[in-house]
């Protein structure tokens, strides 16, 4: 019926993941306004690309993979604007946003993924936040899913080391 792009259906869809998705962007792109932007253009991107769903893999999945590549593809050009604003001598207002610290005594999930590099915070975020199977994980990453595990182990070790947490503690 989706496939078919029964505008019904797929609202149903949309209901039932809309909140998942802009989770998932809002962890991505650490701004919410943008994140539900992103999400907005991704049910679009689905919309127009639900006749490439193939029913075999999950239906979440498939979205996150939209919402993925509609992230990287605004921070491609939010990059190639601020080169040019650069350019033109402006500074930006984002990196002072960034720049403020997180209260040292609470250690949340923002907390904690900052310390990644992005594709370790976007694999960790897809398995614990979205809670994906690696396979789901390599099809929306378009990495082999061992590459997948050796992140996520990668990215556990690195948020242990760094916050100096016991392995019983963290999963």
């Amino acid at each position: 019926m989706v496939a078919s792009q029964d505008a019904g259906a797929f609202g149903e869809l949309i209901r039932r993941h809309q909140s998942q998705v802009r989770n998932f962007l809002r962890k991505l792109a650490r701004d919410a306004t943008l994140a539900d932007d992103l999400a907005q253009d991704c049910f679009l991107h689905a919309w127009d690309k639900i006749h490439t769903y193939s029913g075999t893999g999950s239906f979440i999945g498939w979205v996150l993979k939209i919402a993925y590549t509609t992230f990287l593809q605004s921070k491609r050009k939010s990059k190639r604007y601020q080169e040019i604003l650069e350019q033109a001598g402006h500074e930006s207002d984002r990196s002072a946003a960034t720049s403020q610290a997180a209260p040292e005594t609470e250690l949340d999930v923002d907390t904690l993924l900052a310390v990644l590099n992005e594709q370790e915070r976007v694999i960790m975020i897809f398995s614990y936040a979205c809670g994906l199977s690696h396979r789901e994980i390599s099809e929306a990453t378009e990495l082999p899913a061992g590459t997948v595990k050796s992140i996520i182990h990668r990215a556990k070790e690195k948020i242990r080391t760094q916050f100096e947490i016991e392995n019983h503690q963290y999963g």
